[in-house]
């Protein structure tokens, strides 16, 4: 019976579609052992198929075409045992033209002021720590908070509180900023920082750098993370 129930129940979607569409089926609700049911199916598979042509074309086209990717779906393999592809600049320019929310605009603005002297991977890396820094309990949960979260001995990202104008004065800097933290945020693979939750320059040896872990050096930075803590991503 429940072989005749599913070929029942698609037949009876598809009548559906077709717009009301009527046809006489008769189910047998026989429990006679001695029935036979290929006759039955024979019977369902044809009213099936008359339903099926009173479906207009243009309705099974839309039915059984495959969904289009929404907007954030990264398309990347991010399995464990496969190295993760990486951003280059010919895919970047081949995106559409990024925007987003407040949060968008915090860490391409991080990017830009931070880093943007920077490589592609060096800026994927200062998009890594922030990001990193949301998924942890001990920073606070938004982008935006990471960037403008500050204590008594200053700001955690220098450009939020240097005293300097915040103007984007190189719109093409500017634009592969905007890219590359629009694709970080849709889901690209965080492999460069092994979780890192810091960084500085080269120019720079600050105090706190002998208690953290330093993980990987790329381009002008040194990236660390806390002795316990391992990749978040």
């Amino acid at each position: 019976m429940s072989v005749l129930k599913s070929w029942t129940g698609g037949m009876l979607i598809l009548l559906a579609l077709a717009g009301g569409s009527r046809a006489d089926t008769t189910v047998s609700q026989s429990n006679d052992p001695t029935q036979v049911p290929e006759q039955g199916l024979m019977a369902l598979l044809f009213h099936e198929r008359t339903g099926l042509d009173q479906v207009p074309a243009e309705r099974v086209e839309a039915l059984t075409e495959a969904p289009k990717p929404r907007r954030g779906f990264w398309p990347w393999s991010r399995k464990r045992d496969e190295k993760p592809a990486e951003i280059t600049a010919a895919w970047l320019a081949a995106q559409p033209q990024p925007t987003g929310d407040a949060q968008f605009q915090c860490l391409a603005q991080t990017l830009y002021h931070e880093a943007r002297g920077e490589s592609i991977p060096g800026q994927v890396a200062v998009a890594e720590v922030v990001l990193n820094r949301v998924d942890d309990p001990r920073f606070p949960r938004t982008v935006c908070g990471v960037v403008k979260q500050g204590s008594s001995q200053g700001c955690q990202f220098s450009w939020t509180c240097d005293g300097r104008s915040d103007r984007i004065g190189d719109r093409a800097a500017w634009d592969r900023a905007a890219r590359i933290a629009r694709a970080m945020l849709d889901g690209a693979p965080r492999a460069l920082t092994d979780g890192a939750t810091f960084f500085h320059t080269r120019a720079v040896k600050p105090g706190w750098a002998k208690r953290f872990e330093q993980t990987v050096r790329i381009g002008g930075h040194t990236f660390y993370r806390r002795p316990d803590q391992t990749a978040l991503n």
